[in-house]
């Protein structure tokens, strides 16, 4: 048996310790056109995992054996899950490596904004004295009794959502595919649009995927609705969220600030306007934004977990027939 890893960066990460003796042939292509894979080494994989959350893997044609694609991580909208259900082939992702990374992530960038950390320690690294004063932190408030509002109460949302109740704030979601009464399950507030949620919210954090159905759910329309100093959240993915309308609200005082993981495009290359001003140093986003590197999801424990459970996926259905974490199978179905 041969698993095909493309676009994987580290070629310092082993996932041979958890093959079990099946093949595991690295290639850093498509990302990497030095190391692009041969036809002769597409048609020899059994099995495909692809490695990066942006960059796709080709067509599904080159990959006449396949029978099982997984994505190396939770978010899979750049993998073709109709046109591998076309062919009968599952697609899979690992939706539980980093659970508690994204969402201890998610209430870090909250913090460092809402308690003003990402704010006084460069202003102090510049001029100890001079910038020995507490008001320059634009977004700090009390969190006790402020509302955390979740779009997409998932594993990770009721994680995040779990860790901003131990701070005292009240929890509201918007999740239109949790059932009836799941509200009364976990204690949540349920809203049932993007714009009611950003209203009631202090706090609004996202955990949804990446589909045309959450294309832009924080847009110019969504964030009139926002109540005065509300600070977002992304963790999830970068498509979810119009930066320019965020820019334009943010500027204008119509929203409090942002902390952002992942973006549209990842590098920002051009930088959006939102980022621009950033860089630039614009006064009037001072205090107002963090952006990091796609990182929430980071740990050495979560990149085990992550190789670990993908290699398992994988291994689970070609030799046991048992099929873990498919996300296309309604196509296949229907196919």
């Amino acid at each position: 048996m041969r698993i095909l890893l493309l676009n994987h960066g580290r070629p310092d990460y082993d996932f041979t310790p958890h093959a079990a003796g099946a093949e595991i042939d690295l290639c850093h292509g498509p990302a990497d056109p030095a190391d692009m894979p041969s036809p002769e080494r597409q048609a020899a994989a059994d099995a495909l995992i692809n490695c990066n959350a942006q960059d796709d893997v080709g067509p599904v044609s080159a990959y006449p054996n396949v029978r099982i694609a997984v994505r190396l991580g939770v978010g899979f909208d750049n993998l073709d899950i109709a046109a591998w259900a076309a062919r009968g082939v599952p697609v899979c992702n690992v939706p539980d490596y980093g659970t508690s990374e994204v969402a201890d992530h998610a209430i870090a960038l909250m913090l460092a904004l809402t308690r003003g950390t990402a704010t006084y320690g460069p202003a102090l690294a510049k001029d100890v004295v001079g910038n020995w004063n507490f008001f320059q932190a634009p977004l700090v408030r009390r969190l006790r009794g402020a509302t955390f509002g979740v779009i997409g109460l998932g594993r990770i949302g009721l994680a995040a959502a779990l860790r901003a109740r131990g701070f005292g704030m009240n929890i509201a979601f918007y999740d239109p595919y949790q059932p009836n009464g799941f509200e009364l399950a976990v204690g949540a507030h349920r809203v049932h649009s993007v714009a009611e949620l950003l209203a009631i919210s202090d706090v609004v954090s996202l955990h949804a995927p990446s589909n045309e159905e959450t294309n832009a759910l924080i847009n110019r329309e969504s964030l009139k609705a926002a109540k005065p100093g509300l600070v977002i959240v992304n963790t999830a993915r970068g498509p979810l969220i119009d930066l320019d309308a965020l820019h334009d609200a943010i500027m204008e005082g119509r929203v409090g600030g942002a902390g952002l993981d992942v973006l549209p495009t990842e590098p920002p290359k051009p930088l959006p306007r939102l980022l621009a001003a950033m860089q630039a140093g614009e006064p009037w986003i001072q205090g107002r934004l963090i952006v990091t590197p796609h990182a929430a999801f980071y740990s050495p424990d979560a990149f085990e977990d992550l190789r670990r459970k993908a290699v398992e996926v994988v291994l689970h259905y070609l030799r046991d027939g048992r099929l873990t974490n498919c996300v296309n199978a309604h196509l296949i179905k229907k196919a």
